[in-house]
């Protein structure tokens, strides 16, 4: 064996290898990288699309808690204030009411007052007949004692 015609060849199969291998070989594994290298560099920006995102979501959740926060507080405002109002306009009926029913309290004794009046000068205008009438040791007509008690309570 010639070293000479091995050596030339083992370089013309390492040629055609180098050849084959590039042309056949090589693409489809430099796609496949490019490939794979297209998709993790779409990850990458995937994620950091999500990370500004998350970073953009938890701004706007802290600021709905603030905005929450501070409608509560309102809220809350109003509702002291209301009931506040209720207080005072449940203190003013009440003492309206009170009024109310001291005026008909004192109306309804004044009027037990002139009940009381009217039967009192009726029953002293029986008294004063009936002393009159001891007096006078007669009896005194109907229509004349009617009179006289007639006379007596309009002088009472």
């Amino acid at each position: 064996m010639n070293f000479n015609a091995t050596l030339i060849g083992q370089s013309i199969t390492f040629i055609f290898f180098v050849w084959f291998c590039m042309k056949y070989v090589w693409p489809p594994i430099m796609s496949a990288l490019e490939t794979r290298k297209k998709l993790i560099a779409d990850g990458l920006a995937a994620a950091d699309r999500g990370k500004h995102e998350l970073e953009l979501a938890a701004k706007k959740a802290g600021d709905n808690m603030r905005e929450a926060k501070a409608t509560a507080a309102e809220v809350i405002v109003q509702a002291e204030k209301r009931a506040a109002q209720m207080v005072e306009e449940a203190k003013t009926a009440a003492k309206e009411e009170g009024e109310r029913q001291l005026a008909a309290a004192q109306a309804n004794i004044a009027q037990e007052t002139n009940r009381a009046r009217e039967s009192l000068r009726e029953q002293v205008a029986a008294l004063a007949v009936a002393g009159a009438e001891k007096i006078l040791r007669r009896e005194v007509n109907a229509q004349t004692h009617a009179d006289l008690l007639g006379q007596l309570k309009a002088e009472l």
